[in-house]
């Protein structure tokens, strides 16, 4: 027999996944807005740019480039924030020698437009296409961090960029979201963002980084990508790294020094 109370918490149930299904998007991005007179100072010069994926939207972007660079490194970033936080990450590859294109999302920074999973990753390669036009592919290195991943990973597996690198990556989405809401209908995360599938299908080089003491991306998450990868791929786990303090620690800051300049002599 159904009682009363069973049937509140059906209820109750079927409420908390009708909310969950409606506002993810809340749950997931967590964009910083800039007014579009904001101007941001950083100690390397830079340009700032907008590309239009159709004549209603406009996405922005940080472009920092150096005097004769080794090549360029195409940033897609974490899910909070705008650039005006993210643009201090350039110093880690301009120090390198590398000028550095990244962008903030739909909904982002100066950028507008609506979010959904098709327009991120339609975005992300339509600025790929575009820096082809000034940079040969061989220079150009996709290197997405946590959420951005997943269009990284995208733009590889449908072009053929000299080097993909990971930080912070997830299997998926819907496997990800596991580890926070382990009851949830997998089926009912309308973001998949498949890192899985797309490194099945990406034939450049891949790096991946990886903080042993992830609290928001598990490190479980590389540990299963890592059967995906070629022979001649790297993940490189980080003892003792969280999720946003790779970049404190030397055993990264060395490898991600010595994949750079290999990748420039090769």
């Amino acid at each position: 027999m159904i009682t009363t109370l069973s049937v509140t918490v059906i209820l109750f149930v079927l409420v908390i996944f009708v909310l969950l299904f409606s506002f993810q998007d809340k749950f997931i991005f967590f964009p910083q807005k800039l007014d579009p007179s904001f101007r941001f100072t950083f100690g390397k010069s830079f340009v700032e740019r907008f590309f239009h994926p159709d004549n209603k939207v406009r996405i922005h972007a940080l472009h920092f480039k150096m005097e004769d660079p080794r090549g360029l490194i195409y940033y897609l970033h974490g899910n909070a924030g705008s650039l005006q936080g993210w643009g201090t990450v350039a110093a880690d590859f301009t120090t390198h020698n590398y000028d550095v294109l990244m962008i903030d999302y739909r909904g982002y920074g100066k950028s507008n437009g609506k979010i959904s999973e098709k327009a991120l990753l339609h975005d992300a390669l339509l600025i790929y296409d575009s820096l082809v036009r000034e940079y040969s592919e061989d220079e150009i290195i996709v290197y997405g961090r946590s959420l951005g991943t997943g269009m990284a990973s995208y733009v590889a597996s449908l072009r053929n960029p000299r080097l993909l690198i990971l930080e912070s990556p997830y299997y998926n989405l819907p496997d990800a979201a596991r580890s926070y809401f382990p009851w949830f209908p997998s089926a009912l995360i309308r973001y998949k963002f498949r890192n899985d599938l797309h490194l099945k299908n990406t034939r450049c080089p891949v790096s991946i980084f990886h903080g042993s003491q992830d609290e928001v991306l598990d490190v479980k998450g590389s540990l299963k990508l890592k059967p995906l990868l070629k022979p001649d791929d790297h993940l490189y786990i980080i003892e003792g790294g969280h999720h946003n303090d790779l970049a404190l620690f030397d055993a990264y800051r060395i490898q991600l020094g010595k994949i750079l300049l290999k990748s420039s002599l090769d």
